[in-house]
């Protein structure tokens, strides 16, 4: 982040505190009830106040390309979210309001593990052996793991979404974009300001924060938010409810203008996570159970499993019985910026500590019977450190940026499978694994012998768990030069290269399987003289069958041996960028630019590797304001090639030696696509606005885990998505004004390919879709005072209550006959009550 002088300080305080029209541009929400900028008297009659206004709409200051520049001079796809739409939308995250942002796509239903997709490219595996293929950048600093990549929102104060790779600027990992989150400094006036929503299912959300000027060089500024609900779904067998919330944060930002060309910020941020899971709705009614055969009591679902007779999982009961289930982060970060001016330009250090604990167990089954009991856990500690410095500086002729970075991570993960013994013997039944027993069962049916002679010993009920634990050293070397070439008053060339190089030591360790509560058991069959006679009638030895016993059945390979290794890669990432002025108010851009991401492991399938990510973009655009028209049009369209992109898919074939594992897939791919955005404000008090993207995604070389090849098939991105806006402000109501916003958004169906029904993602089972379109309407109607001191608001997300299947999991379908799927929430109704000093 290059030098910041006072003047624009101040200047970027009045846009943000003024209530300016200049944040009005980005996406098409920002338009939505933004204030307009203050008229004098003498003006208040003049005609042409709407077209002045949007002759401002371009003016937001950006710092996209590692230098403040207006958007609209700013030759890459971008979007801004300011916190007016964060706050319109009462989003907590970004995943919360991703949908309105046409082209990006954050799932955040397990908020340590979110996913995050641009332009079509996502990276679906969230272990420390991989990165995203977007890159999550607060204040400047590499979100490098998932578990720390989706935090609350804080005191933002807008968000960068850069389309297309940056491998230049922002660097390795940001091959489909990049995420650059900007919070606010401490500023030079006083400022405090609290907010509450109350809403269904038991909302209760706070946040607060006060802007201390300390003396004339120093400002403190602290924030914090409290976000709780009691959950929109309940457990039919337990009552216990899911989908809630449990999220406290806090922020600290202290400012020193040490000098009248040095600056210093400090920031500290804390996090604390601790809420249930997400939730598993199974498809298998209960009513469908049967007997297991052999037995006159115990059921199970029904196997192979039927999509014909699945339910309806909008309209399924919740039967969820994960042991310890949870999802908790902790999480700590500090951040030391400083910055410091010359004649010729100037020189930022930013140095970073990153520092965060998660946990994620929950039911992988969608049933509460013990016979079919599955859950798996994803432990992760991470600690990193981040230092770059950079240079910048402009003349008539150019305007560059040149830098070095270091990167320095240390990453545990621990990736468990916890079943019963009862669960156990539904796996060896239904993949008919020889047990030796007339029943087809190992534990059921010694433990009916046991019952049978009325003996104290009881081999069911036993909790199994399997782990694979990894360690993970990585670090990353960068260095950079952009240069920005102003070849004539309307003609600008941008080149730029950046080069990195990754280290990686990655180590995994798959541990015996753990059962302590059987093997106490079977030491006490041992003593009896009990296992000889189980062994006989299983017709092996003793040995043997405690070996059997003993044996990993989930993770099987490597078992008790460490296995490790050390990989570098180095890449060139450039970009070429022509930029031209046709008019003052228009701009037309073609540009060339690469991607790249590291390498990596799989953390569960040891012995993986994978080559880096690459992807060649090109891409031509244009920038434009029609003040005549008070329009504003922004589009461009692009072809990119992908190379040897990982994702993350169920393997079925690994299901004849125990459950099914998600294993690295590795494929090739391709898309064309488009996209527009348009702003139309015909009056200070009546605003449009619309962005849509289209996108043709397609496998150039790929074939899945389940064997089938996708050459030439859509890799599954929809081919349009849209987002549309309308704002509407009354003056002199009540004393103040009255906004009212109203935000439309779609995506459009997944395009189905040859593994899409396996992997979950099309349509499964005639009772319900999988993979359509969604559409999402979210309503605001908010009074605030004229001195703008005192503010009510109510809104709801999701109007009309559109509910969809998500996903469909096939983790436990080949081994137990228990699919499960997710589903979108409800609708979100709250009122706003706000104080502002």
């Amino acid at each position: 982040m290059s030098m910041r002088q006072r003047p624009l300080s101040i200047s970027l305080r009045r846009l943000l505190f003024g209530g300016s029209a200049l944040l009005l541009l980005g996406s098409p929400l920002l338009a939505f009830g933004a204030d307009a900028p203050p008229q004098d008297a003498a003006d208040a009659t003049k005609p042409a106040t709407a077209a002045k206004d949007v002759t401002q709409l371009g003016k937001i200051t950006v710092t996209a390309q590692s230098r403040s520049q207006e958007m609209q001079e700013v030759p890459i796809p971008l979007q801004i979210v300011t916190a007016r739409q964060v706050d319109t939308l009462a989003a907590t995250d970004l995943s919360k309001m991703s949908l309105f942002v046409p082209g990006l796509v954050v799932g955040g239903d397990q908020p340590t593990q979110p996913n995050y997709q641009l332009r079509g490219i996502s990276t679906d595996d969230f272990g420390i052996g991989t990165e995203s293929a977007v890159g999550v950048y607060i204040d400047g600093v590499y979100a490098a793991r998932s578990g720390g990549a989706l935090l609350a929102f804080n005191d933002i104060q807008r968000i960068e979404v850069l389309k297309g790779p940056q491998g230049t600027l922002f660097g390795r990992n940001a091959a489909a974009g990049a995420i650059s989150i900007v919070t606010n400094e401490p500023s030079d006036r006083f400022e405090a300001k609290a907010r509450l929503r109350f809403g269904n299912y038991g909302k209760r959300y706070g946040d607060a924060l006060v802007n201390i000027p300390l003396n004339r060089d120093m400002a403190l500024r602290v924030s914090v938010l409290d976000n709780q609900s009691s959950g929109w779904v309940k457990d039919a067998a337990t009552g216990r409810h899911y989908g809630k919330d449990n999220d406290w944060g806090t922020r600290a930002a202290w400012r020193w203008n040490v000098a009248p060309d040095t600056r210093v910020l400090l920031s500290w941020d804390h996090e604390k996570l601790k809420q249930p899971p997400h939730p598993a709705f199974g498809l298998i009614a209960q009513s469908d159970y049967v007997l297991r055969p052999g037995t006159t009591d115990t059921l199970v679902p029904p196997f192979p499993a039927n999509p014909a007779n699945y339910l309806n999982p909008l309209h399924a009961p919740l039967y969820n019985d994960a042991v310890g289930a949870a999802e908790t982060r902790r999480f700590d970060g500090a951040t030391l910026s400083v910055d410091h001016s010359f004649s010729w330009g100037s020189l930022t250090s930013t140095t970073a500590w990153r520092n965060f604990d998660t946990l994620n167990r929950g039911d992988y089954d969608g049933t509460s019977n013990i016979n079919t009991y599955l859950d798996t856990a994803n432990i992760e500690h991470n600690n990193s450190w981040y230092q770059e410095f950079k240079l910048s500086g402009n003349t008539d002729l150019v305007d560059w940026v040149a830098g070095a970075s270091w990167y320095n991570e240390q990453a545990r993960q621990t990736s468990q499978t916890n079943v019963y013994t009862d669960s156990i013997d539904t796996l060896a039944l239904n993949l008919g694994v020889p047990t030796g027993t007339p029943t087809g069962t190992i534990y059921g049916y010694f433990d009916s012998l046991l019952r049978a002679f009325d003996l104290p010993y009881r081999l069911l009920d036993d909790p199994w768990r399997e782990a694979i634990s990894n360690d993970g050293h990585f670090k990353a070397y960068a260095a950079y030069g952009d240069v920005i070439w102003h070849l004539t008053d309307r003609l600008n060339l941008t080149t730029g290269i950046r080069y990195t190089r990754d280290q990686k030591t990655f180590s995994w360790y798959n541990a015996p399987r753990y059962a302590p509560e059987l093997d106490r058991t079977l030491d006490q069959l041992d003593q009896a003289g009990l296992l000889d006679f189980a062994a006989a009638l299983a017709g092996t030895t003793k040995d043997a069958l405690r070996q059997s016993l003993s044996t990993n059945l989930i993770f099987t390979d490597a078992v008790g041996t460490p296995v490790a290794f050390h990989d570098t890669w180095n890449d060139l990432s450039p970009r070429a960028v022509l930029d031209y002025k046709f008019t003052p108010d228009t701009m037309g851009y073609v540009s060339v630019t690469k991607g790249y991401k590291a390498g990596g492991y799989n953390s569960v399938q040891i012995g993986s590797r994978f080559a880096p990510e690459k992807v060649i973009n090109y891409e031509a655009g244009i920038k434009t304001l029609l003040p005549q028209q008070n329009l504003l049009l922004n589009a461009s369209v692009y072809h990119y090639v992908y190379n040897n992109r990982q994702s993350l898919t169920l393997d079925p074939n690994s299901a004849g030696s125990g459950v099914p594992r998600y294993l690295v897939n590795s494929s090739d791919q391709q898309a064309s696509g488009a996209e527009v955005e348009l702003q139309w404000q015909p009056s200070d008090a009546f605003q449009l606005g619309l962005n849509g993207a289209y996108i043709d995604a397609t496998y150039r070389q790929a074939t899945a885990a389940s064997g089938v090849q996708l050459d030439g098939q859509p890799t599954g991105e929809p081919k349009y998505s849209f987002a549309a806006t309308l704002a509407y402000t009354w003056h002199d109501v009540a004393n103040g004004k009255l906004e009212f916003d109203l935000n439309h958004a779609y995506r459009g169906r997944s395009r189905c390919n040859r593994d899409s029904q396996l992997q979950g993602t099309c349509q499964i089972s005639p009772n319900f879709d999988t993979g359509t379109a969604q559409q999402r309407t979210d309503a605001r109607l908010d009074w605030s005072s004229a001195d703008d001191h005192w503010g009510i608001a109510l809104f709801a997300s999701n109007v009309f209550d559109k509910r969809y299947v998500t996903g469909v999991n096939n983790i436990s379908t080949s081994v137990f006959g228990t699919p499960y799927a997710s589903i979108s929430p409800p609708r979100m109704v709250s009122v706003e009550l706000r104080a502002k000093f």
